[in-house]
C-alpha cells in the first residue's frame, strides 16, 4: 500500500502503459482519476476498478480542456499528489522530411505542450502545499533515436530535458519530477512504431533488445509506483529507462 491516501492523474490512462499505471497505483492505496480522450474506453476501466477509480474525458493538447480536467479532479478528489503525464501519440515511420506539418503538430502538441498545460494547472496548488510529484512517460527513443521515427524521437527527448528542468526549478517547493523510457512494449501505439505488425518485423525490433523482449504495462507502472512514492523522497531529476538494455 505504498500509495495509500494518494490522489494521482493518468493522462491516456485508459490503455496501454497508462491502464497499467491505473491498475498497479490502485492495488498500492491510490485514488486514481484516469483522464483520456476516449472516455468510453476509460469509463469501462473505472467501473471495473471502482469507486475509488474515476474516468474523464480530456484532450491534453487542448488548454480549455486541461483547465476543465483541474478543476473537475480538485472537486473530486480534493488535491492531487501525483501527476502522470502518459498520454501520447507518434507518427508512421517515415523520413523525416516526408512528415506532414498536420502530423508533426499533433506529435508536439500531444507529446510536448500537454507537459505544459498540465503543469500551468496542477504545480499553482502543488507549490502552495510544498508537496507533489510528476512523471513523465518519455521513451528510450529520446535516449537512443530510430531511424524514421524522427519527430517522435525529437518529443520524446524534449520530454527528457522538460523532466530535467522541472526537477530543478520544482525542487525548492518540495516538488519532485521524474521520467520513465520505455522501449516499444505491447500497446496499442506498437503497430505505429513498426509501420506494420508482422512476426518478421517484431522480430527486428525485439533483436535490438538485450532481455529479448518487449516491455509490458506492468514493467513500466512497477517503475512509475517506485518514482512516484515516498520510497523516491530523494529522487528526482532521473529518466529511467526500462528497456531490457535497448539504450546500452
Amino acid at each position: 500500500m505504498r500509495m495509500k491516501g494518494k490522489t494521482a492523474i493518468v493522462t491516456g490512462g485508459a490503455s496501454g502503459f497508462g491502464e497499467g499505471i491505473v491498475r498497479k497505483f490502485l492495488t498500492e492505496g491510490a485514488r486514481v482519476l484516469i483522464a483520456d480522450i476516449n472516455l468510453s474506453a476509460a469509463q469501462i476501466i473505472a467501473d471495473e476498478l471502482g469507486k475509488e477509480t474515476v474516468a474523464i474525458q480530456v484532450n491534453v493538447a487542448d488548454g480549455a480542456s486541461v483547465e476543465n480536467l483541474q478543476a473537475v479532479a480538485k472537486k473530486t478528489f480534493g488535491k492531487i499528489d501525483i501527476i502522470i503525464n502518459n498520454a501520447g501519440v507518434t507518427h508512421l515511420p517515415t523520413p523525416l522530411d516526408e512528415i506532414s506539418e498536420e502530423d508533426f503538430d499533433r506529435v508536439f502538441n500531444v507529446n510536448c505542450k500537454s507537459v505544459y498545460l498540465m503543469a500551468k494547472s496542477f504545480v499553482p496548488d502543488m507549490k502552495v502545499r510544498k508537496s507533489g510529484v510528476i512523471l513523465n512517460v518519455a521513451s528510450t527513443a529520446g535516449v537512443s533515436p530510430r531511424p524514421n521515427l524522427n519527430w517522435y524521437n525529437s518529443s520524446k527527448g524534449w520530454m527528457n530535458t522538460a523532466t530535467k528542468t522541472m526537477a530543478v526549478e520544482l525542487a525548492p517547493f518540495g516538488i519532485r519530477v521524474n521520467a520513465v523510457n520505455p522501449v516499444a512494449g505491447e500497446t496499442p501505439l506498437l503497430a505505429s512504431f513498426m509501420g506494420e505488425d508482422t512476426p518478421e518485423i517484431r522480430q527486428k525490433f525485439i533483436s535490438t533488445i538485450p532481455l529479448g523482449r518487449f516491455s509490458t504495462p506492468q514493467d513500466i507502472a512497477n517503475a512509475a509506483c517506485y518514482l512516484c512514492s515516498d520510497e523516491a523522497s530523494m529522487v528526482t531529476g532521473v529518466c529511467m529507462q526500462v528497456d531490457g538494455g535497448r539504450c546500452i
